[in-house]
């Protein structure tokens, strides 16, 4: 018997997405790879490197970033579309990757973004890998929207966190989602997204900005929490909580998946980058809590 063609979508959520590590390192021990892989956001970036071949590369880096460790690739700025320009990050990407486009993957993969001027939902199926990938995860007022065939495009999450419809349009007959905002209560957001910019790897608060920069002025109107009062960013890691989590269940509702994965990852903020060790480890545990189910799935449908 033949097995039913498998495919992988990969949810958004920002710095939990190292979960995905796990869950894609669980599945191909249990022999199961996916013939389409999609992804939004930071589920865009862990599967497009996963089928460029370059995972081990990112899992590495994911666990020896410290605390601040990843700030030092963001440039900050004060002007244009976004806080953030992304031209390090997007630098780091292309570093990395080199010069591959989607089309010479291994298996079809789709990024997906959100066109800004329309609202309209993209998925980028061809082009440059690490220019899909930077534009997926583009958000709002946090990075610069990155401009691709004459469309300026946006984080992905907006439209569709978990991209379950776009694995099925390729051509999967089972598609295996990985939600990672599905572990909604008691979830994390405002304290540790400040807490994250401002304590260093030995635990002391530290300004993460040079003290001559002008977005030094601005940093406790954005990113401390003073009194009772969230900070500007705290609010708009919160807001995105919330968007993905309403989001995902109106779209997971209308087009389920055949097998949901769900990291419990309500305790990891959205900014917890240095906590890979901690998601991964439990993206593999959540990937084992539902092989069961995805083994008895493929045996139906083969």
């Amino acid at each position: 018997m033949s097995r039913p063609k498998i495919g992988l979508a990969l949810g958004s959520g920002i710095a939990r997405g190292w979960a995905h590590i796990g869950v894609i390192r669980r599945l191909e021990k249990e022999g199961i790879k996916p013939d389409y892989v999609t992804g939004t956001s930071i589920g865009a970036l862990i599967g497009g490197m996963y089928l460029a071949g370059k995972l081990d590369d990112l899992e590495d880096w994911a666990r020896d970033i410290g605390k601040s460790g990843l700030f030092r690739l963001l440039d900050i700025r004060l002007s244009g579309g976004g806080l953030i320009s992304g031209n390090k990050m997007l630098k780091l990407l292309e570093s990395t990757i080199g010069d591959i486009n989607i089309e010479d993957l291994p298996v079809p993969y789709a990024a997906i973004t959100t066109e800004l001027g329309t609202g309209h939902e993209i998925w980028i199926r061809e082009g440059n890998l690490a220019q899909a990938i930077s534009a997926s995860y583009a958000l709002p007022g946090l990075f610069s929207p990155q401009k691709i065939d004459d469309r300026w495009l946006i984080d992905g999450a907006l439209t569709n966190p978990v991209p379950v419809s776009v694995c099925r349009a390729l051509g999967a007959r089972l598609v295996i989602a990985v939600n990672l905002n599905a572990d909604v209560f008691g979830m994390a957001t405002i304290d540790d997204a400040n807490s994250e910019l401002m304590i260093d790897e030995n635990g002391k608060k530290k300004n993460i900005f040079h003290a001559r920069s002008p977005v030094n002025l601005m940093k406790h109107r954005f990113f401390d929490k003073t009194g009772t009062e969230p900070s500007i960013f705290g609010v708009m890691m919160s807001s995105l909580n919330i968007v993905q989590d309403r989001l995902s269940r109106s779209r997971l509702a209308g087009d389920p998946p055949d097998i949901t994965i769900a990291p419990v990852l309500a305790r990891h903020g959205p900014l917890d980058f240095s906590k890979a060790d901690e998601m991964i480890a439990e993206g593999d545990a959540a990937a084992e809590r539902s092989l069961p189910f995805l083994i008895r799935a493929i045996e139906v449908l083969s």
